[in-house]
């Protein structure tokens, strides 16, 4: 074999390794006790979701219908579930492969996309005690192991991503109905598991096929393309009845900086320190960033993102969860593999070689940091580590 393909094997054995440490990890956080005041070991959302749906039956999530066919087939275990989360794990670092050498217009795959496919899902906010003490939960980001719906909905929203900008490409010459129909679908899934993705790539969609209406592209086109992602209101609506409902005393009000100031020291600090790398490499590379219509959708996406994060907070008994944070951590996400992209492909000039290794540091402290977090996580500290 020639050293490209043992070199991939070699980070597949990695990519193994990672999936197995996700199954020890979910486990252990689907029975661990949550009983204790503070901070417990292997503490996450995860009991509360398999909770709600098989002890009180509550169908908040597509994901509650598998976490119940999964309890019930492994005989009242947990087990089926935590595999279930490992293999969407891993399956995400395969749909983020997919993404890089799609951004980065690779033609083949390779050990180092596969590689920074595994980082991608690894890296952290840079993490500053003096700015918040929590690890995770002082700052924000795309990378979350404690919340499953979150897992599932960031995999499926990869696919989601990767199929419109294939269909954007050639939805002014027309497309299939089996194309409309599973874009669609995949709007549908991705939605029922968790709306944040749709609130945050929607209006973004709008924007980008009202710029093609004044470029003069045919109207039933347009309006053929967007139709796609009507039938995922009727999944909003849904989910909408079940957690605002009049029954549930919950609802939405606009209350800026509320949900990032309640853990953090200072405040606007963590959230510099939350994309501290994509904020040096958009401004390294704005000329590059600004030519490319998919990384500008990117980049939109995630500046709206951070707007419903910024503004929108949930009234009532869930106001402190941080609900509208889940679309923008998905944006941080991908914002972190766009700058990562475009940060290995900087020319090899004198400065541009000087802004490749200073941005290698800074995504290489992120990188640390999550690396630090995810190891202790799986050692059994809860998300709320310091």
């Amino acid at each position: 074999m020639d050293k490209k393909r043992v070199s991939r094997i070699a980070v597949q054995i990695l990519i193994i390794s990672y999936g197995f440490a996700c199954l020890w990890l979910f486990y252990h956080q689907s029975v661990a006790e949550l009983s204790a005041a503070g901070a417990t070991p292997y503490q996450s959302d995860l009991p509360l979701h398999i909770s709600m749906i098989v002890e009180d039956g509550w169908y908040y999530s597509f994901t509650a219908y598998a976490y119940k066919l999964l309890y019930l087939l492994f005989g009242g275990s947990t087990a089926g579930i935590a595999a279930m989360l490992a293999i969407v794990a891993t399956a995400t670092v395969y749909a983020t492969e997919s993404l890089v050498c799609y951004l980065g217009k690779y033609t083949d795959k390779n050990w180092y996309t596969l590689l920074l496919a595994l980082s991608l899902n690894l890296v952290m906010p840079v993490y500053l005690r003096v700015v918040g003490e929590y690890r995770y939960v002082s700052y924000q980001c795309g990378n979350i192991w404690h919340n499953s719906t979150y897992l599932c909905m960031r995999l499926v929203a990869l696919i989601t991503l990767l199929y419109y900008f294939r269909l954007e490409k050639k939805y002014r010459q027309g497309i299939t109905w089996k194309e409309w129909c599973v874009f669609a679908l995949l709007n549908i899934l991705c939605t029922g598991i968790k709306p944040s993705f749709l609130v945050v790539f929607s209006p973004i969609v709008g924007i980008f096929l009202l710029v093609d209406l004044f470029r003069h592209v045919p109207l039933k086109r347009i309006l053929l393309f967007g139709s796609a992602l009507l039938p995922s209101g009727l999944v909003i609506l849904w989910q909408n009845a079940v957690l605002f409902g009049e029954s549930t005393g919950n609802g939405i009000a606009f209350q800026p900086w509320y949900t990032f100031s309640l853990h953090a020291n200072i405040t606007k600090l963590a959230v510099v320190c939350s994309l501290l790398f994509c904020i040096c490499a958009v401004a390294v590379m704005v000329k590059q960033l600004a030519c490319d219509a998919d990384y500008r959708f990117i980049v939109l996406m995630s500046v709206l993102g951070f707007l419903e994060a910024l503004c929108l907070v949930e009234s009532g008994n869930r106001s402190v969860d941080g609900n509208f944070l889940w679309g923008y951590s998905f944006c941080l996400f991908v914002l972190f593999a766009v700058c990562a992209v475009k940060w290995l492909q900087l020319g090899k000039t004198k400065l541009q070689g000087a802004l490749r290794v200073g941005l290698g540091l800074l995504y290489g402290w992120h990188l640390y940091c999550g690396l630090y977090y995810f190891v202790n996580l799986v050692a059994g500290a809860s998300y709320w580590m310091k």
